[in-house]
């Protein structure tokens, strides 16, 4: 008897009916990490400027995830994930909804939900507020 042979490896994203690459694709790391970096970099200038000893960072955090709530509601997408072409979706087509940002922020700040993530790049996070972070 032979064994079974080994299934194909998928692209991000084809479980839930998105393409392999190009718009509406799965965004990968490269592009995320490059968003949360100018996320977490611009709220940090703006700490910086109104709090500028800040020793615990809370102050930083709370600008960030202000940032985030408001530019997830307005326009799909943090500072950081328009800059590097990136947008949230919810999983199911329609209206992201008001509730999913505030979600998808709180557990993005506390970190942990966001480095736990599934074949389809999804993190705890993601999977949480019924979202999708694609290419623009």
């Amino acid at each position: 008897m032979s064994a079974a042979a080994p299934v194909p490896a998928d692209w991000p994203g084809k479980r839930l009916g998105l393409p392999e690459a190009g718009p509406r694709s799965i965004g990968r790391f490269g592009r995320r990490l490059g968003a949360l970096v100018l996320d977490w970099g611009l709220s940090y200038l703006i700490s910086f400027a109104f709090f500028r000893p800040d020793p615990d960072g809370f102050a930083t955090l709370g600008i960030f995830g202000v940032l985030q709530v408001v530019f997830l509601l307005v326009a799909n997408g943090s500072i950081g994930h328009l800059v590097f072409g990136l947008r949230l979706v919810p999983v199911n087509p329609g209206y992201l909804g008001w509730w999913r940002p505030f979600v998808r922020t709180i557990l993005v700040m506390l970190f942990i939900p966001a480095v736990i993530y599934d074949r389809d790049h999804r993190g705890l996070h993601d999977k949480i507020a019924s979202t999708i972070l694609v290419r623009r």
